[in-house]
């Protein structure tokens, strides 16, 4: 076992001290390099309604009457959450909460701009589709 401190340069003292005389041979640092991302939006993301196939809007559709079907309410601080884990943010007394089959709670407006994605709860990832239709088969 060595000594990770053992083989230093007079660089490597430089970075303890503040050394005019080193920073000034070494220059400034370059200019950070990353290029800023460039986003494309695809085709299939923003469409009016009326270029979406029939089909598209009867999928839409049923999903939608889904997500209707999921309870409803305002936050009254009882619940074990403390905050929505899609826009994380505190639950606030009377914000207007949905709850999931599997009891996960959400901000209404966060759930289902959620389900309109991905049909899975976003905590345990139970999907959602499949508890609401099993309610429907026992006569609920």
């Amino acid at each position: 076992m060595g000594n990770c401190l053992q083989g230093q340069t007079a660089d490597d003292i430089s970075l303890l001290h503040d050394d005019a005389e080193v920073h000034e041979r070494l220059g400034p640092p370059p200019p950070y390099q990353e290029e800023a991302p460039v986003y494309h939006v695809t085709p299939n993301q923003r469409r009016s309604a009326s270029q979406l196939t029939e089909e598209e809007q009867i999928r839409i559709a049923k999903r939608i009457g889904l997500i209707q079907h999921l309870p409803i309410g305002q936050y009254d601080g009882s619940k074990k959450a403390r905050e929505c884990v899609i826009c994380m943010l505190d639950f606030q007394l009377n914000d207007p909460i949905r709850l999931l089959p599997c009891m996960h709670i959400y901000h209404t407006k966060c759930i289902d701009d959620w389900l309109m994605r991905s049909f899975t709860c976003p905590s345990c990832m139970e999907p959602v589709e499949a508890a609401l239709l099993s309610t429907y088969d026992d006569g609920h």
